[in-house]
């Protein structure tokens, strides 16, 4: 292990690092997280404000890079699902978080009575972050609040695929804080598999599925724990005497915001077959309310990048050709070409299984309408694919939602609206199965970056002597009292 070098201490080092930047940089976290106390609440309360004013001292800079990485970006759409997001989490963690960092007593039980059993709560040592390029903001700040708040030190590995924003990133991160307590290293894909290999004592990551798997085999090579936040395919179900109108405007609401480029966005829905054309008419009213135009609409937010938007007019176009029906809901009749990266919403009407927009998750504008005649065949059509990281649930019934909320498995679940589940901090967010592993926000933070530690005190009167040897008729009599 290469010994720490604090010459340098107050020089930050973020950059686009090399295979050895990053393993320097490792190494003097970990021997730094290992000498001296923990962190302690004082400190930790100066990381979260840290947090708070690199943020909003600077708005104008995220905003403008954040829009230039994606070619156009709403800056309402960045303040509602990046600064509310992440101030949100700031203040509940200002609120709570002494108390989090307390001890917690647990009953020993009449068997080890009168001992004392407690919980205490202690920093890992070195997290790993990798974010994602959809919410290049909250995604990073989130994870990297929980960690700080729970003591630890912090490597991030920021998208590539956001370039301005993670080097705005990076510059302020040198400014707010210690380079041995937040390092920020850029750069692509051979970098991102040269962090995920590092023997952090915990890596977080959020992105697709099929890199969470690559990430989990390289953290496998050192038994580092990981939370993976993926995505995957998130219904909706509109049950048959929902309101169509009020449907349709959350559903619009929750699939378009970032242009579909959410992993908890409604990737398709199940609407009752009677209902299915007064459905379509319901969601072309509702998107010509919201977005009257798309090209030049800043409301309105651009695919991140050209290779995205080629494979969202693919899987378009693959499911014309398998014979699907697509309506293109345009309301101002605009032409979408080689000049705007944005895309108006297609509806694909009943797609086949086979395709690849009904296999993979869709992230963007394309959201296909599939039909059923029963609750119990939208209920069985769900459990009978992955489960998902949401699952979206319109209907008034409250034993119909009982009966979805107990019959299916997903991460996290809204009724009547979309995505707002994964707003309310206080709720642990995560997936389950394919669609992740691990919870976060709120507490559900601070403890999966911390090592719940459980102690028990012995006192000096106890019964430790009845279970001594030689054994005789006191330990037979306590196994009568306790193992029959």
């Amino acid at each position: 292990m290469p010994m720490l070098d604090t010459a340098n201490e107050d020089q930050n080092p973020n950059t686009d690092a090399n295979p050895e930047e990053l393993e320097r940089a490792f190494w003097a976290m970990h021997q730094a997280s290992r000498q001296g106390p923990a962190p302690g609440f004082e400190r930790r309360m100066g990381h979260v404000q840290a947090i708070e004013h690199m943020l909003m001292k600077h708005k104008k800079d995220w905003l403008a890079a954040v829009s230039s990485d994606f070619d156009g970006r709403s800056e309402h759409e960045t303040l509602l699902t990046e600064f509310l997001v992440v101030m949100n989490a700031v203040k509940h963690t200002r609120k709570h978080l002494r108390d989090w960092m307390r001890a917690r007593r647990r009953n020993p039980g009449l068997l080890f009575q009168p001992g004392r059993a407690r919980v205490f709560y202690q920093p890992l040592g070195v997290i790993g972050i990798i974010g994602p390029w959809n919410y290049p903001i909250q995604l990073t700040l989130l994870p990297l609040l929980g960690a700080l708040s729970a003591g630890n030190r912090v490597m991030l590995k920021p998208s590539e695929f956001t370039p301005k924003t993670s080097a705005l990133l990076a510059d302020l991160v040198s400014k707010y804080f210690n380079p041995q307590e937040v390092f920020v290293s850029t750069g692509g894909a051979e970098l991102a598999a040269n962090f995920s290999r590092l023997p952090f004592d915990h890596l977080f990551f959020t992105s697709s599925t099929s890199i969470g798997q690559k990430v989990m085999a390289a953290a496998a090579q050192n038994l580092t724990p990981v939370t993976l936040e993926l995505g995957g395919k998130s219904p909706a179900i509109i049950h048959e005497q929902f309101n169509l109108d009020t449907a349709a405007e959350r559903i619009v609401r929750g699939k378009l915001i970032n242009s579909g480029q959410t992993c908890i966005a409604p990737d398709y829905v199940m609407v009752p077959q009677r209902h299915q054309e007064a459905f379509v008419q319901a969601i072309q009213a509702q998107v010509a309310k919201m977005y009257p135009s798309y090209v030049n609409n800043p409301d309105y937010t651009s695919i991140i990048s050209q290779r995205h938007r080629d494979r969202l007019e693919r899987l378009v176009t693959d499911a014309r050709e398998a014979g699907t029906e697509v309506i293109e809901v345009n309301p101002s009749g605009e032409a979408f070409d080689g000049n705007t990266r944005k895309l108006p919403l297609r509806l694909l009407i009943n797609p086949s299984d086979d395709l690849e927009v009904m296999r993979d998750e869709i992230f963007g504008p394309v959201l296909p309408i599939k039909t059923y005649d029963q609750l119990d065949d939208a209920i069985r059509y769900v459990n009978d694919h992955p489960r998902p990281l949401a699952l979206y649930l319109f209907s008034d019934n409250d034993k119909v939602q009982e009966r979805v909320l107990e019959q299916t498995v997903s991460g996290g679940v809204t009724i009547n609206d979309t995505l707002l589940h994964c707003a309310v901090e206080d709720l642990p967010f995560g997936g389950v199965g394919p669609s992740g592993m691990g919870r976060y926000h709120g507490e559900d933070s601070f403890k999966v970056f911390s090592h719940e530690k459980g102690v028990y005190f012995q006192t000096k009167v106890n019964g430790g002597v009845l279970a001594s040897p030689p054994f005789g008729g006191a330990v037979e009599a306590l196994l009568k009292i306790f193992v029959r």
